[in-house]
């Protein structure tokens, strides 16, 4: 199974390239995409116009699926019901083969602060218990451990230690967001917190290149690649087995 993970598109904003949006979508497609998981972002001010453009080019990437959830630019203006109106709804899941994705909306209204909501707690733990024999996989916008190159720390879920206990009680394999604009990963207990960098602007940090990610699952051995988004180049940066 291929996973194509993009984030943070930012279609509407002045920083949006469009030789780097149609690089992604020419470099996905001529691969074999199962899933195609975007975590947030899409927008720059959540306005409809904006979501309309974001339809209109995810529709240019093939997938079999598609897993694509809000950011907290996607939730202003009232983003998070014009989300729900173009995109889909903004909690939501996968479950092909032996893995099991859910998508958490992270974000808030007109915040740039993220939040998961303890009354989604047991909807998270009834869907990952209820397919604990799969590869687990949490997908949100926000990122809920510090990334490294960002500078002054912010935005983290304020809930975000009871969501890391969660994550631990419930053995979930792979955490993937974006938000941050740096592809990073990290390792707490048995988890993989895999973030992305932006796919589609030049609101990049220092000097790292745009990018995504790409989640090769074979049985129940994953591969993690960054890929640049002009280039093409891929750079396998995590191999384990989901035990």
């Amino acid at each position: 199974m291929i996973i194509y993970h993009i984030s943070d598109l930012h279609l509407g904003s002045s920083y949006y390239l469009d030789k780097l949006g149609n690089s992604v979508a020419n470099i996905i497609n001529k691969d074999k995409c199962d899933i195609l998981l975007v975590t947030g972002d899409l927008t720059s001010e959540g306005h409809y116009f904006e979501f309309q453009a974001v339809k209109k080019y995810l529709k240019t990437i093939k997938s079999k699926e598609k897993l694509i959830i809000p950011g907290n630019h996607d939730s202003r203006n009232a983003g998070y019901i014009t989300f729900e109106n173009i995109i889909g709804k903004r909690n939501t899941f996968i479950i092909t083969g032996n893995v099991a994705i859910l998508g958490i909306d992270s974000s808030e209204p007109d915040l740039d602060d993220g939040h998961i909501g303890r009354e989604n707690y047991p909807m998270i733990r009834k869907f990952f218990a209820d397919n604990d024999d799969k590869i687990k996989i949490l997908s949100l916008h926000h990122h809920l451990i510090p990334i490294p190159k960002t500078g002054r720390e912010r935005h983290i879920p304020v809930d975000a230690g009871d969501v890391l206990e969660l994550i631990k009680e419930l053995n979930i394999h792979m955490v993937i967001s974006g938000h941050k604009h740096v592809p990073y990963i990290w390792k707490l207990e048995n988890t993989y917190f895999i973030t992305a960098g932006t796919a589609t602007t030049n609101r990049t940090r220092g000097n790292q290149a745009q990018s995504f990610n790409k989640i090769i699952i074979k049985n129940r051995n994953v591969s993690v690649s960054f890929i640049n988004s002009a280039t093409g180049l891929k750079k396998e940066v995590l191999n384990f087995n989901a035990q």
